[in-house]
């Protein structure tokens, strides 16, 4: 009778053979506004679409601008460490950490190739950064944030 209630099956084995790789194609995306911070809406306010390439552009801005940590539902390799970078007193400092947190952050999308050529505007206390970045498909464009 236990057998009836509690059934014996053998689990079946898992091989690293079975892993597919990650998609590395550019694929399309809901059209995103950076600085209305909002979706793109047409006349019937409903949400437009954008290509691959565009929906890259928008994750790399994003992504930059996500503090790492701070949101839950994102794992810990998603977004940057920018608060603790700007904290120091020397700009120089500033700079490398930022750069080195933004690389980093973008590296983890296997449609990246590079990000480089960073270029720093400082305002007071204020800085600003724009750099390159390269996708898989020798797709070039700049962020500013």
């Amino acid at each position: 009778m236990t057998e009836e209630l509690y059934p014996v099956f053998d689990v079946p084995e898992v091989s690293d053979e079975d892993e597919e790789e990650y998609d590395t194609e550019y694929k399309r995306s809901m059209k995103w506004d950076p600085a209305k911070g909002d979706f793109v809406r047409d006349s019937t306010n409903r949400v437009m679409e954008c290509s691959g390439q565009e929906a890259f552009m928008v994750w790399c801005y994003k992504i930059a601008l996500t503090e790492r940590y701070s949101c839950l539902a994102y794992p810990d390799e998603i977004g940057t460490e920018l608060e603790d970078a700007v904290c120091d007193d020397d700009p120089a400092t500033v700079e490398s950490m930022m750069q080195r947190t933004i690389t980093e952050a973008l590296m983890t999308n296997p449609r990246t190739e590079s990000v480089d050529n960073f270029v720093f505007t400082w305002n007071g206390d204020t800085v600003s950064c724009t750099f390159d970045v390269v996708g898989i498909d020798a797709y070039k464009f700049q962020v500013t944030i």
